[in-house]
This record gives structure tokens, C-alpha cells and sequence, in this order.
């Protein structure tokens, strides 16, 4: 081996290269994120002490103030990261294979799809294979998602793997961010681009 260090398969995948996704640790880790999330969801409407509790244990870390709104969908235990005064609508998904980092003062709408997962181009590589014991898999890779402070996300919102969204921004609603988006604008579209900066202008509190 020439002192080589093997790899775990969660290494492979919180490092950005191809993992196998039946490997024991990664589904027991996502099994063990999908039975909270259905206690999450299941909780009674007005039982939020026992939904703040699942959080603190689901995220990677939190600051402050958090609040997301049943239902909400995560992949793997503490890969996902919130600051100060966040707040997302109902139907949050966070496919967190990589590190998902969200900043302070974080708005997010309905329906909004954070999605680091990748798969290969070529299809001979992500199509789905079997092992010896009949077991079916395929190989991904995961890209972070970074959002800054202060960004307000609209409704219908895919974040691809990859992207960095700056702050003091606002996406608007239905757009699908594959690429950086700097500090201090509104940006939109299919795929996302910047509309214009956010300037003294916009204020509606004089």
C-alpha cells in the first residue's frame, strides 16, 4: 500500500469525490436523518419544544433564532448549518451530502430545493450498478452550498451544488442558481442571473 490511507466512503463523499452510496455508514447516517425528519414532520402542530430539540441534534450548528416550517427534508445528520433569525416556509429540502452553510438573517420561501448532490456526465458512470450480493447502487459526489447574511430566498428556489450566494441578496422566485451570486443584488431567472444591484432606492422605510 506504500503507506496509502484508504478512504471511508463518508470521507469520499464530505471531500467531493465519487462514493458509494450503499456503503453501511452512509445509509445507517441517512436512516438515522430520515427517522428524525418524520418525527419532525409528525410532531403535533403546536409542539415545538420537541421540533427544536430534533433541529439542535439535526444541524451541524445553529446561532440564535431558527424556525422552519413543516415539512422539512434533510439527507444526513449535521451537514447542514444555520445562523442568527432563520426562517424557512414549508417544504424545505436540503439534499446535504456536502457541508450546507447558511448565514444570519436567512429568509427562505416554499418549495425551495438546496441541492449539493452530483452525478457523473457520462452515463456509464452514474447509472446504477449491482454488486455481488444483489445489492443496487450508483456512485455521486456532493459540491458545498454556501449562503451569505441578510439573503432572502423566493419560493421555488433550486440551489445547485457548488454555488455561492453572497449577502444582501434576494433571489426571486422560481429561479434555479447554478453559478455565484455576489453581494448586494437581485438576481433571477432560469438559470440565475443578476437583475440589479439593491440600492438606497429600494428602501420603503423612510
Amino acid at each position: 500500500m506504500n503507506g496509502e490511507i484508504k478512504m471511508t466512503e463518508m470521507e469520499k463523499m464530505l471531500g467531493g469525490l465519487l462514493y458509494d452510496t450503499s456503503d453501511a455508514e452512509v445509509v445507517r447516517l441517512r436512516n438515522r436523518a430520515r427517522r428524525a425528519i418524520f418525527e419532525y414532520n409528525g410532531a403535533a402542530w403546536n409542539d415545538q419544544e420537541r421540533r427544536d430539540s430534533i433541529l439542535r441534534e439535526m444541524l451541524g450548528g445553529h446561532e440564535g433564532l431558527f424556525f422552519m416550517e413543516p415539512p422539512v427534508h434533510f439527507d444526513f445528520f449535521r451537514n447542514t448549518f444555520v445562523g442568527r433569525n432563520f426562517y424557512s416556509n414549508y417544504n424545505l429540502t436540503v439534499l446535504d451530502c456536502a457541508p450546507v452553510r447558511i448565514g444570519d438573517d436567512v429568509l427562505i420561501g416554499p418549495n425551495v430545493a438546496i441541492l449539493p448532490p452530483m452525478h457523473p456526465l457520462v452515463a456509464q458512470e452514474r447509472n446504477i450498478r449491482t454488486k455481488p450480493d444483489g445489492t443496487a447502487y450508483d456512485l455521486e459526489y456532493a459540491k458545498p452550498v454556501t449562503i451569505g447574511n441578510n439573503v432572502w430566498i423566493g419560493g421555488n428556489v433550486v440551489i445547485n451544488g457548488g454555488v455561492t450566494i453572497g449577502s444582501d441578496v434576494v433571489i426571486g422566485s422560481g429561479s434555479v442558481v447554478t453559478r455565484d451570486i455576489p453581494d448586494g443584488v437581485v438576481a433571477v431567472g432560469n438559470p440565475c442571473r443578476v437583475l440589479r444591484p439593491i440600492t438606497p432606492e429600494d428602501r420603503m422605510m423612510r
